[in-house]
Formats: C-alpha cells, structure tokens, sequence
C-alpha cells in the first residue's frame, strides 16, 4: 500500500459536521463538513472572506460555533476552551507571529512547552529547565532547522524564519494536529519552499497538519487534499489534481492562469 492508502486507511483526527460560524447576522462558515485524517497534511483555501480563519477559530475554540460539531480523536470538542483542546493535542499558529522579541527563539519556545504567561517565563529564565520541556523544544528546533537560530532574538531573523519559529512555538507543545493561519504569508518564494519542506516533514515525525494558506504552489505542493470555501461555503474538496481541474474553483476565484502556475 502507498502512503496515499496508508492515510486514506487511518482514523480521522479531526472532524467538523455541518459546522457553522455567525457573526451576528452574518454567517462566515456555512454548515462545513470536513476531516483530517492522522497522517495527513490537508488544505483549506479560498480567497479573502471566504472564512477561512473563522473555521479554524471554531475547530480549535477561539470563536463559539453556531450550530454543528467538533470532534477530535473521537472526542466531541465542540463547546471545549481552546486551552483543553491544545492539552489534548490540537494546536493552531496564527496569521500575526507574536513573538517574544526580548527572549531568544530557545526562550520563545520554552514558553510554548511550558504553558507559561510571560510573566512566569520571565521568572523562571534562570532556573533549571523540565527535562521533558527540554526534549519538546529540542525536537521543535531540529524539526523546523532553527537549531543554529536558538541563541537568537527573533528581531535579528528574516520574515521567513519569524514564520518557522511560530510554526516551532505550536511544535514545542507535541501537537498530534497543527492548524497553520496563513504560514506563508509575507515570504517569498525561496522562504515558502523551505516551509513547505518542512511541512511535508511533519506527519513522519506524528504531526498532521491543516494549512490554510493564499500560496498556491504551496498548497497544491504539500497537500494531499484539500477542502475549498467560496462565501463560506464548500464548493469542492479532493485532491490537488482534482481541485486545480475544477470548473467550479476555476470560475470562483483561482483563475485559470493561477491554477496553471502552481502546477
């Protein structure tokens, strides 16, 4: 069996079921069915409005859902805090790196392992480090290639690596899901190759992924499916074959010249 048969055969991580997300009278996400299977590295795209954020705010907490539901591992998470969900294995970047600027990018991820506020992290600078926090920032390090980073401000690195220590914050908790915000955004084009191979990295080391991103190349090229929002709603999903092929992506807004691009 392949590695595409190998995912299509494992259990579903997440799952959302006729999900949708309001803002007072305005529905951002329209009854979203959608699933992430463990192992994978899924897409979700669409252009700006489409609702994209506002359905992995719902997935992983940050705004109530309307109606429908959450499951994770099994488990429904639909009305969980955010805070529960991270404990038990979802994890999320978001569009703005919030970084630590006076603490090295070592520091920035040990507060992520850690749980703690930056008040507490501050404190605690110079006392002995857990040795299970230790191993979860090494390994976040090593994963994203910021091991020659570590001792570094995040004021003295390039956006792109700004957008890989944020990618290694949300590693440093051992997420077994890490929903990406808008990863690329910002990068060029060498900076958004590097991330996409550290992406397809991720499931090897038991991390899925579900990455929202406006970088074509960049999904279409790591992805191995892919869900696309239109005014919040789902018009297609399948593979990346598939949805650069589609008439009714095409027509929404990828444009045929930006299809045939990302090829």
């Amino acid at each position: 069996m392949d590695a595409e048969g190998l995912t299509e055969a494992m259990p579903a991580l997440l799952r959302a079921s006729g999900l949708q997300v309001s803002y007072g009278p305005v529905i951002a996400v329209d009854a979203l069915d959608l699933e992430v299977r463990e192992g994978s590295v899924v897409g979700l795209i669409g252009p700006n409005g489409a609702g994209k954020t506002s359905a992995i705010d719902a997935l992983t907490g940050y705004h109530p859902a309307s109606s429908g539901s959450v499951s994770f591992d099994g488990e429904e998470v639909t009305r969980m805090r955010p805070y529960k969900r991270a404990r038990r294995g979802l994890g999320r970047t978001f569009q703005s790196v919030e970084l630590f600027d006076d603490l090295t990018v070592e520091e920035n991820l040990q507060v992520a392992a850690d749980h703690l506020g930056i008040g507490r992290a501050l404190r605690d600078l110079f006392l002995p480090i857990g040795e299970r926090s230790r191993d979860d920032v090494d390994w976040a390090l090593r994963l994203c290639g910021l091991q020659d980073d570590a001792e570094r401000l995040p004021t003295e690195l390039s956006a792109g690596r700004r957008k890989l220590v944020g990618v290694a914050r949300a590693l440093a908790q051992r997420p077994r899901l890490v929903m990406m915000d808008e990863p690329a955004a910002g990068l060029d084009t060498d900076e958004s190759a590097e991330l996409g191979e550290r992406l397809r990295t991720l499931p090897a080391a038991g991390v899925s992924v579900f990455l929202v991103d406006h970088d074509m190349s960049l999904v279409l090229g790591v992805c191995e499916q892919i869900y696309v929002l239109d005014f919040g709603k789902l018009i297609a999903s399948g593979t990346p074959s598939e949805i650069r092929s589609s008439d009714a992506v095409i027509g929404a807004y990828l444009g045929k010249q930006e299809v045939a691009s990302a090829n």
